[in-house]
């Protein structure tokens, strides 16, 4: 079952968002998935879970949960946090679809 993987992004440093998005595809591929969509924020029309309110958002997708599992505790993808710590604060989570 595909996986889909969404990152809500509130962006603290665009010159560091820039270093971090030129990286991470190649850390994405790796693990056989891709960056499906990017995109800003718009609107809440609902927000019942106080979600906090965020810039935008990453939507990758893997062929399943392990794979997507392997990239976020990757040496490769590990070794770009310090980068995306200054550079946002991130929510991500997987969906099944």
């Amino acid at each position: 079952m595909t996986t889909k993987v969404i990152g809500l992004i509130q962006l603290n440093d665009p010159e560091a968002f820039e270093e971090y998005r030129s990286q991470v595809g190649n850390t994405v591929a790796l693990y056989q998935g891709k960056i499906t969509s990017r995109g800003s924020f718009n609107a809440f029309f609902w927000n019942e879970l106080d979600c906090d309110s965020f810039s935008a958002f990453v939507e990758l997708e893997f062929p399943d949960l392990e794979h997507a599992q392997s990239w976020a505790n990757s040496p490769e993808y590990q070794s770009l946090l310090d980068i995306r710590s200054k550079a946002m604060k991130l929510t991500l989570f997987s969906v099944s679809v």
